[in-house]
């Protein structure tokens, strides 16, 4: 994983900017289960931003009306508004056309007279997939979490609706003052998709949150409390670990057939009789739905039995259960964050992944890659991880080794990403 700071492609990151007025969309942040991706970020962003509070900053928050408001954890953060918004969420597809408009309004009155409260600016900082002003005024920057909604047009653009919120979401991030990204790979392919200028694309990687972790040197074998909650769960000893949610950017048929093939192909020679086979995966991070297409589509298969499903947990439980994996299975066709990688990698445990997006530059060779929809390869890979203790415990110090190194942190994130609010801030003040 790469580790350290990052910026725009070619240029440099000042140490301690000039605090600007940042207008963001929280909504994720009071439906997480909606937006489980923008969610983490946002909180992960906010949190080391409350943690270092940078003088002349402030925030205006965008939050729905019908929602809880989660933002009154960030304690020091200089909170200057929150502008209710109508529940455009009940639109379903209708609010990829209707949130523009909205949010164009509400960050307009929340950038307003910025400098007059010590802010060298303002900006408005939208995450993930979620709508963007259209026509505002204000400087946007846009973190892109997701291309999957370009990548795999069949699966999100199929009514008239998605395909034109997508396309003006497409042309909408194509103007933004700055498009971030968290890899290389993620940035060469927002520049050919979405014809992103390379000037104004931003690589600033992401980090695992705080709980995610290496196990003790002393405890190799996982924490009193892992053992606890594996056992609460029924899960063997033996597990791999697979976070996702039950959609088309998981490569669920391919991981379904090649476990499949695994069960026919019969147990491996020499593998101890405690343990399973075929391979036990641990579900973590699927909606109660997700969980149950999951199953239904593993019973059709006839490995139901392969899968254990986790309920929503305790962020620190939730740590010890990657923790103590044997290894953690990504199969997708589309992916352009890679944050489950990361954080399986900063708990030392190696990786199954399709070789999509920035996975090859995340895992390296602390993980097993394939390409995507090969059950075959697939299921040699899990195999060996699953079956081989040299092919795995190799892997699986790899793993570690980078685990132990100084691991990157949110802190580094918002350090990172706050200079680019202020070189942008900085860029509209000349300009204008």
């Amino acid at each position: 994983m790469t580790v350290g700071a990052s910026a725009r492609l070619g240029g440099g990151t000042p140490e301690r900017p000039a605090g600007v007025r940042v207008v963001l969309d929280a909504r994720p942040l009071q439906a997480p289960d909606r937006s489980p991706l923008a969610a983490t970020y946002l909180d992960g962003l906010l949190g080391a931003y409350d943690a270092d509070v940078l003088d002349g900053e402030s925030f205006a928050f965008l939050l729905a009306s019908d929602l809880d408001d989660p933002t009154g954890g960030y304690t020091h953060l200089a909170i200057v508004g929150r502008r209710q918004l109508p529940p455009t969420r009940l639109l379903r597809s209708g609010a990829m056309t209707v949130d523009p408009f909205v949010l164009r309004g509400a960050a307009i009155g929340a950038a307003w007279r910025a400098e007059r409260g010590g802010a060298a600016g303002s900006v408005y900082h939208a995450v993930g997939s979620g709508p963007l002003p259209i026509a505002s005024g204000i400087p946007v920057i846009v973190t892109l979490l997701d291309l999957a909604p370009w990548e795999l047009p069949e699966a999100f653009q199929r009514s008239v609706v998605n395909r034109f919120g997508q396309r003006l979401r497409a042309q909408l991030v194509h103007e933004a003052a700055a498009v971030v990204v968290g890899s290389k790979a993620t940035a060469r392919a927002a520049r050919r998709i979405l014809h992103i200028r390379r000037e104004r694309l931003h690589v600033v990687p992401l980090a695992a949150r705080a709980n995610f972790s290496p196990p003790d040197v002393d405890a190799p074998t996982g924490s009193a409390a892992g053992n606890a909650v594996r056992e609460r769960l029924g899960l063997d000893r033996r597990y791999l670990v697979f976070t996702g949610r039950f959609d088309a950017r998981l490569d669920l048929r391919t991981l379904l057939s090649a476990l499949a093939a695994l069960g026919v192909a019969g147990r491996p020679d020499g593998l101890h009789a405690d343990v399973p086979w075929p391979p036990r995966i641990l579900v973590v991070g699927a909606s109660p739905d997700d969980r149950a297409s999951l199953a239904r589509a593993a019973a059709r298969k006839g490995i139901g039995d392969s899968f254990v499903y986790a309920p929503d947990l305790p962020l620190p439980d939730l740590a010890d259960l990657v923790r103590g994996a044997r290894g953690a299975v990504l199969p997708v066709v589309s992916e352009a964050a890679g944050l489950s990688a990361i954080e399986a990698l900063a708990c030392g445990v190696p990786v199954v992944a399709s070789a999509v997006g920035p996975l090859p530059e995340l895992i390296g060779p602390a993980g097993l890659l394939v390409e995507p929809r090969d059950a075959d390869r697939l299921a040699v890979a899990l195999a060996a991880m699953w079956a081989d203790d040299g092919v795995h415990d190799r892997i699986r110090t790899l793993a570690l080794e980078g685990a132990r190194r100084e691991p990157r942190t949110w802190a580094d994130v918002a350090r990172e990403t706050r200079s680019i609010y202020a070189r942008v801030a900085a860029a509209r003040s000349s300009a204008g």
